[in-house]
């Protein structure tokens, strides 16, 4: 931009501010503006008043009284009893109503607000038309509501009262309104903000049932139950529907994170009709945040449910997902990393409707919340049964042993298999985790009290394990250190791509008469991977790390920050996250030290510069993609690098060169015995080779013709 079009933009600037200063309306014009204003604002409230107050009168018929009457004395409760005069009361959102003897009174709550007494609805003539035909509507409303939910109005309202049942491992609160548990605790756990974790509360979760007859729906959630104490450790919340009860039993058993949910019933025929044979279920739940590191417990949310009869699934743990399915189940669970709540059915759910949405960066719920997830689904009923539906709420953590001990503790004709809670990784790397990994480190932490100790001596268990079957591959790799001058000599003297054969046979001569491998140097990895894949996916979901400390680390189950920053940067945010974990750098710096003495001990190949710098590249990639793991998971591979580098350093001492070489030179004098592989190999050779003279003579051939 030259200075001239500076000149002239600035100039239009300075022309368009003059002209809107220039025109900008007096003090005078904004005050008549705003006089017009109100006047057209009064204007329109008399227009408004005048339409209300000629507008017709509403009112009740006398026989709409007789039936609202009707009603309360059906479906209400008696309140009292006075001198022969009984008085029932019938209430909801909308009205307090009371009938003592013909006399109806209570309050209404009117639209836009307030309280009037009913005797302002039963006027016939009224000088306030606006609050009569609100009151009016008010009270023909509520009066439609009683009569929709029949037996149940009388429970429509009511005192929200909360019951709690405990153990010495978990605590919930059930609400009278909806007869539901609205709030978990698991009182031997700490969340990364507070001294217990809370699964849930009344704000966060809520589930209900929905009782259909042929034209009504009746939900849970909008009643009031009284709370029934059946001992210490049980509770009923019932509703008493005159002549017919139905119910919700809860009882929590001492040192079990296991509570049994009962429906139970009495004459529910008499409401319910005995051609319904489905009770729906909805629960919804927003699930609360517990751990600092809120990107990896993010990733491992989901919404779990188990076929009857068959695999596990879940939905989708990273994006929004729904999904219908028309399949029984015999549970459903929200899932967290370390906590679940689990419902299971003794029966199963007719199929279901999942949804699972994640929270926004940008929403408000974000820093303290990571998933709205909601399931509906329905449930064989008979209005007959005495126990129409029995379930097992499971509120707790995930801990292998716990749940897979629930498979004997709760009666069902199937494995539950409720370890797939926790993703232990594919069916190889999830043996390994079950059959080797966990009973080690369950062994060791039952005498030992600090993980950080317990992870290091399971690391070496681990590597005297594999010992056996990496001993030649280690002394192979500790003689190719020796080899590599040679092949580097067998490079010189036979360069370029047409002495590839040559050198090929000679590099492989070599190395046959040293009874060295050029593979040694991965084989040791590659023996190691499926252990490596198997903790990969067992330390991010191990609970016993959670909150344990080990020296700079107050976390081994989270990432051990050593610095850290709270800007967000652009995809380095995503995946590095914004912060430094000490032990992830370490295992970076071992990596690149095993990288190094593996190269040494190999041929250097000038024609591949660039395989070089990509040994080096990958455990930089290592380092941003593992910051974000657990420090238990960084902590284990550094200590299994470590490990790998001091073995090759011992088998270096362990092999002679002197030795070596006069081994080599009793090899050569031996007759060659060749294998059948090798026989093969050296037939493809000559073949490559012959092929190669004759393509290298016909284009001698052609140039000579030319």
């Amino acid at each position: 931009m030259d200075k001239n079009t500076i000149t002239g933009m600035l100039l239009m600037g300075a022309v368009i501010f003059g002209f809107m200063w220039l025109n900008q309306p007096s003090k005078e014009e904004i005050e008549r503006q705003r006089e017009a204003a109100r006047i057209e604002a009064d204007a329109a409230k008399a227009t408004q008043a005048e339409a209300l107050a000629t507008a017709s009168v509403d009112s009740l018929s006398d026989a709409d009284v007789a039936a609202l009457k009707l009603t309360i004395r059906t479906y209400g409760t008696l309140s009292g009893d006075t001198v022969g005069e009984k008085t029932y009361c019938l209430k909801n959102s909308i009205a307090s109503l009371y009938l003592k003897g013909e006399t109806l009174d209570g309050t209404l709550t009117i639209a836009g607000g307030g309280t009037v007494n009913v005797e302002e609805a039963l006027k016939k003539t009224t000088d306030n038309v606006v609050l009569h035909n609100r009151a009016v509507a008010a009270l023909k409303s509520a009066a439609s509501e009683f009569v929709r939910n029949g037996n149940f109005a009388r429970h429509m309202a009511g005192k929200d009262t909360v019951v709690s049942l405990q153990n010495d491992l978990l605590k919930i609160d059930i609400s009278s309104q909806g007869g539901a548990i609205v709030k978990a605790t698991l009182k031997q756990y700490k969340a990364y903000n507070a001294d217990q974790v809370e699964l849930f509360n009344a704000e966060t979760n809520s589930y209900s049932f929905v009782l259909n007859t042929n034209a009504q729906r009746f939900d849970t959630k909008d009643f009031y139950f009284t709370p029934v104490a059946l001992g210490d450790s049980a509770v009923l919340m019932q509703l008493d529907l005159g002549g017919s009860k139905w119910g919700i039993k809860y009882t929590l058993k001492p040192g079990h994170y296991d509570v049994a949910m009962e429906v139970l019933q009495e004459n529910m025929d008499r409401i319910i009709p005995s051609n319904i044979t489905n009770m729906d279920f909805s629960w919804r739940q927003k699930m609360s945040r517990h751990e600092a590191g809120k990107m990896f417990e993010e990733r491992n949310s989901a919404i779990y449910y188990k076929y009857t009869g068959g695999d596990v699934k879940y939905l989708s743990e990273t994006s929004n997902e729904d999904k219908q399915m028309t399949d029984r189940l015999k549970w459903i669970s929200f899932k967290n990393q370390f906590f679940s709540s689990v419902l299971i059915c003794k029966s199963s759910f007719n199929g279901a409707t999942m949804h699972s949405e994640v929270i926004e960066k940008s929403h408000i719920d974000y820093q303290n919340y990571l998933k709205n997830m909601e399931v509906q689904s329905s449930l064989d009923y008979n209005s007959t049964n005495a126990n129409p539906a029995s379930f097992n709420f499971f509120f707790g953590p995930n801990r292998y042993h716990l749940l897979s001990s629930y498979d004997d503790m709760i009666t069902s004709d199937e494995d539950l298999e409720l370890t797939k809670l926790i993703p232990l990784g594919w069916p190889i790397f999830r043996w390994i985790n079950t059959c080797i990994i966990i009973p080690i480190f369950d062994f060791l932490g039952g005498f030992i009290p600090n993980y950080g100790i317990v992870i290091l001596l399971m690391t070496l268990i681990i590597k005297l394990v594999l010992w056996p079957l990496m001993h030649k591959t280690y002394m192979s790799q500790a003689k190719m250190r020796f080899l590599a001058p040679d092949i580097k000599a067998i490079n010189e003297k036979y360069p370029g791509k047409d002495n590839a054969m040559t050198r090929q046979q000679k590099t492989m001569a070599l190395y046959s008469l040293a009874g060295a491998s050029p593979f040694s140097g991965c084989l040791p990895m590659l023996l190691q991977m499926p252990f490596l894949f198997a903790v990969f996916t067992f330390f991010p979901s191990c609970i016993d790390l959670r909150g344990e400390s080990f020296l700079w680390v107050h976390d081994l189950s989270a990432p051990d920050a050593i610095f850290s920053w709270n800007a967000q940067i652009p995809f380095i945010t995503n995946y590095f996250g914004n912060h430094v974990s000490l032990f992830c750098l370490l295992m970076t710096v071992t990596n690149i030290m095993y990288t190094r003495i593996t190269m040494q001990s190999q041929a250097s190949n000038d024609s591949m510069p660039s395989m070089k710098w990509m040994m080096y590249l990958m455990p930089i990639m290592f380092l941003v993609f593992f910051n974000n793991y657990a420090a238990g998971l960084s902590y284990y591979y550094f200590l299994s690098l470590l490990f790998t580098i001091l073995q090759n350093f011992g088998y270096r001492h362990l092999v002679s060169e002197e030795k070596m070489r006069l081994k080599m030179a009793e090899n050569a004098k031996k007759p060659k015995k060749k294998s059948g592989f090798m026989a093969r190999m050296e037939e493809m050779q000559r073949q490559q080779r012959a092929m190669l003279e004759e393509q290298n003579r016909r284009k001698n051939n052609g140039k000579g013709r030319h």
